[in-house]
This record gives structure tokens, C-alpha cells and sequence, in this order.
């Protein structure tokens, strides 16, 4: 299954509609875009393997550029929208990328970008002169390049504990760009997603993440139709469902969060009787909120647990969750291993360091320690997660190995009072930390956006003592709130708790110094 097929058979179905503009590709469209990219590369000199990065917001132009570098054999690098002029640079130039494609909604930087990587050649959509890529691509024929291959992705992982790293796949196991794809079995036997075209699937989060780019990539090998919304918004998001007829869709628990903060009258006001599966993933999702979600939206809601580096995956259906709350499923692709501090395995129930043995392991571009201190001894890898498998083989996630707070010698993970603070009516969102104590070595600090910023203060902090108590020991009770309008947090929904940690820190070195 691919498009090329699709393209073929169905050349007018839609393949691509943008949710805020309505703007639309159809298959023979789209087609014909990826087969000018793939030209347009082997003009700019890129060959097989070679590297590119894509610089974009979510546009008509990110999956038909996807498409083309999956027919010209070329390492496409995802970078993320969110980052300074220098951390794109630095990824650019960690890649090796020989070309940039961007737009003028980075004008903000890309003077910066211009500058400090003089070297790489940069197409701008939107642009002019020698950087006009809509020219250049126009430029090019239509029809397939004579040396197809299919391509890759180097995601760089949000560097939310150090800088980014490239996470460099392995070699594809075969040159036909034609060949099965693996997700797409998991998809259909795994998820229910159908095969037989007449998937609507709605994509609410940014595309230069793992998770939209396989589940986008999947619903156009297909057949069915991708529906992209620019930036999400709630009430928004259930309109698009309403209005496009929606059948599939892929979420991570913060859009619920913010779905269940409507108003009544605001999630009660759509029509969303096509939508027939949810995937959820990217974060643990907090009991309460799935519990509400399912009981909204009905027993649609499926549960994942992967990373960028496709060394495994969980699943968990609705019906099997509310018999096993918490968990993120059973294994449908690699093996889990639950490991104490000495590499050994554990028995069921025990937390542990999560392993995942598999045939292909990638590596961490241009850092063999990252990826030795990823490896077990036995050659499985690790995305980082601490959890525990119960004895009928269902996966728990306790938390980050990364996100452990150590108080007093006792260690307590952030998760468990997050995913409380966040079920409180008056709090939108929330990071817990731990920050320098010349006592006890980290307190527990919470930062928390509340629903309305005026309510911040002694009153709400009080409230939300007396809400944690009767579930929280008085170790994991936080011993700082810090009320703020918004927090550090992907569109994917990970939360960027470095920058939180790094501030508490200088705060802390700048005190030192004073006294």
C-alpha cells in the first residue's frame, strides 16, 4: 500500500485538507508534488542517504515533501517550531543537513539560520529570488526520479534533559518504495483503522513529530484522507470532527485535558457520531481523565506506548483498560524487560528501568555514549521510562528516569502529583520539579497554570494542599507552588521540565553567591 497506488486509482479523492483554511490536495496532487520534490532534490545535488532538514509549520506542503523524500532514498530531519535560531542551527549542523526547506512564518530567525549556517543551502515557501522554493519546485518535471529508494527520518528528541539528539534509524530492509510498512499492519490489525480508503483521520498536533508523521503517513498508504489542523484548539478540534466527518484520530492527554475544560455547552454541541477510533499517546495519561474521555466519547479511545526510536510498542483498547486502569497495554511489537540498578530482571509488579528487546536497534547520531548508556547488556534498549508489568503482561508507566526527585534520600516521581493537580477544576496544567534544598538535596516544587490567573495565590494554594493530602505522603507533598500562565510544554505534549529545573538551579547559584 502506498499513494503512488492510490494516486493511480483514485486520483481525485482527497488526500490532504488543511482544517483552518480548507485548502485541499487530492492523491493525483499529491503525486505529482512528491515526484517534484524528489526532482527538486537531485538538483540541489542530495543523492541517497543524504541529509535534508524541514523547517515548516503545519502546511499543505509537509506530507507531499515526506512523500518525495520517501521516493528519493533521502534522510529527511524533522525540526521542531518551537526552537531559538542557534538550537536549530545546532541540529542542522549536527545532521549534516545539505539542504533547509522553511517559510516566511520563520522570518523572526531565519536571518539568524541565514548566518550562522552560511553553508547550507535554504529554500524559503513564500520566499523570492534564489530562495523561492515554490519556483524551484515548479521548475521541476512530474515524473518519478529514475533511481527510487525509499527514505528515512532523523527525529531529534525535544531536549528536555540536554540537547537534542538525532535518532538515526537503521537501514531499511529494502530499496522498493512499494514494500510493506510495518505500521500500517499495526494499524490495521492493531487499531481497526480501515484499509479500504475510507479513513477520515484528523491530525491535531504538529507534523514534525514521530507520532503525527507515522499515523499521517499510514492513513495515505491507506488510502484515506488526512485532515490537518494548523495549531489545535479545542473547541475547534470538535467542530473539525463534526464538519469533516471524522473517523480516526491521534491525541495526546493534554488536548483531552483541555477538551474537558470546556464549557458544557462546548463539548456538548457537536456531532461526532463518525468518530470511530482515538489513539492517545506521547505522556502518561492521568486515570481520571481517560475515565471521563471514555465515558464522553465512548469506548473509541486506544492507548499506545512507543518512542522516536521504534524499538517497541504497546496497546491498549478501551474495554481492556477500564479492566486494567493505568496501564498502557500488552507489547505488539518488541520484547519488554522490566531491570533493577544491576541489569537484572525483575518480577511482575516490580518497578524498573524499561527495556525493549528487538532485530533492529537504532543508535543516537554522532553520540556512541548516549547510545551505549541507552543499551542492556543483552543488546535491549532503553527510551528512559521507569514502570512495572503486571502477571497477565499489562505495561504501567511510573515515570521518567530522567524526572526522579531525590528528597531527603527518598525518591519520589513527578508524575503521580501531576496527574493529580491536573484533575482540579481551577488548574489547566501542571510541571512538578525538583529543585536545589541545602537540606534535603531537591524539594518538590510545583508549577502549576491555573484556569484563571487571577485566582493564583495563597487561597488557591491552600486549596490545592487540602485536594493532594488525603492521596500524597507528606514527603511527595510539594513544598513550593508557582503559579504561571503557561508552561514550557511541546505541542505533543511534553513538557520541557529542563528549562524549569535550569531556572531553579541559577536561582539557587545567584542565592549562594548573595549570602
Amino acid at each position: 500500500m502506498h499513494p503512488i497506488t492510490h494516486a493511480e486509482a483514485r486520483p481525485d479523492h482527497p488526500a490532504i485538507i488543511m482544517s483552518g483554511s480548507g485548502e485541499t490536495l487530492t492523491y493525483g496532487e499529491m503525486d505529482a508534488y512528491a515526484n517534484r520534490f524528489a526532482q527538486l532534490l537531485r538538483a540541489r545535488g542530495l543523492k541517497h542517504g543524504d541529509h535534508f532538514g524541514v523547517l515548516l509549520e503545519n502546511s499543505i506542503h509537509y506530507l507531499p515533501i515526506v512523500w518525495g523524500s520517501q521516493r528519493a532514498g533521502t534522510m529527511m530531519v524533522p525540526v521542531s517550531t518551537r526552537l531559538t535560531a542557534p538550537e536549530i542551527c545546532y541540529i542542522l549542523k549536527d545532521a549534516g543537513v545539505k539542504l533547509l526547506i522553511t517559510s516566511t512564518y520563520f522570518d523572526d530567525r531565519l536571518d539568524d539560520i541565514r548566518s550562522a549556517c552560511a553553508g547550507i543551502d535554504t529554500l524559503v515557501i513564500g520566499g523570492n529570488g534564489e530562495s523561492d522554493y515554490e519556483a524551484a519546485l515548479n521548475a521541476q518535471p512530474s515524473e518519478p526520479i529514475a533511481d527510487q529508494a525509499p527514505g528515512q527520518y532523523m527525529l531529534y528528541s525535544s531536549g528536555t534533559t540536554g540537547a537534542p539528539k538525532g535518532v538515526r534509524p537503521a537501514p531499511p530492509d529494502s530499496d522498493d518504495i512499494l514494500a510493506v510498512n510495518p505500521l500500517v499492519g499495526l494499524a490495521v490489525m492493531g487499531a481497526g483503522m480501515p484499509a479500504d480508503g475510507s479513513m477520515v483521520y484528523l491530525s491535531p498536533a504538529p507534523l514534525y513529530h514521530a507520532a503525527p508523521l507515522g499515523w499521517c503517513t499510514t492513513a495515505h498508504r491507506l488510502g484515506g484522507t488526512v485532515v490537518v489542523m494548523e495549531k489545535f484548539d479545542p473547541v475547534h478540534a470538535l467542530e473539525t470532527i463534526e464538519k469533516y466527518r471524522v473517523t480516526d484520530s491521534q491525541w495526546v492527554p493534554t488536548h483531552y485535558v483541555r477538551m474537558l475544560k470546556l464549557e458544557p455547552e462546548e463539548r456538548e454541541g457537536h456531532d461526532l457520531s463518525s468518530h470511530q477510533r482515538a489513539l492517545h499517546a506521547a505522556a502518561p495519561c492521568p486515570v481520571p481523565i481517560k475515565r471521563e474521555m471514555i465515558e464522553w466519547w465512548g469506548p473509541i479511545i486506544n492507548e499506545y506506548y512507543a518512542g522516536s526510536e521504534g524499538i517497541g510498542m504497546t496497546l491498549i483498547k478501551a474495554a481492556d483498560w477500564l479492566e486494567h486502569p493505568g496501564s498502557v497495554g500488552k507489547a505488539i511489537h518488541g520484547t519488554i524487560h522490566v531491570c533493577g540498578p544491576e541489569g537484572e530482571e525483575l518480577e511482575a509488579g516490580q518497578d524498573g528501568l524499561l527495556f525493549f528487546e528487538n532485530e533492529t536497534i537504532p543508535t543516537y547520531h554522532n553520540d556512541p555514549e548516549k547510545t551505549a548508556d541507552a543499551m542492556h547488556e543483552k543488546g535491549w534498549m532503553t527510551l528512559g521510562d521507569i514502570g512495572h508489568v503486571d502477571e497477565d503482561g499489562y505495561l504501567y508507566l511510573t515515570d521518567r528516569k530522567s524526572h526522579m526527585i531525590i528528597s531527603g534520600g527518598v525518591n519520589i516521581y513527578p508524575q503521580e502529583i501531576e496527574n493529580l493537580l491536573v484533575t482540579h477544576d481551577k488548574v489547566m496544567d501542571a510541571a512538578v520539579i525538583g529543585a536545589p534544598c541545602p537540606d534535603f538535596g531537591e524539594k518538590v516544587v510545583a508549577v502549576v497554570q491555573p484556569m484563571d490567573m487571577g485566582e493564583a495565590g495563597e487561597a488557591l494554594e491552600a486549596e490545592l494542599r487540602d485536594f493532594l493530602a488525603p492521596n500524597l505522603s507528606k514527603v511527595k507533598m510539594p513544598k513550593l507552588f508557582d503559579f504561571r500562565p503557561a508552561l514550557p510544554r511541546e505541542a505533543n505534549g511534553k513538557l520541557y521540565k529542563r528549562e524549569l529545573r535550569d531556572e531553579y538551579q541559577r536561582k539557587a547559584e545567584e542565592e549562594t553567591e548573595q549570602a
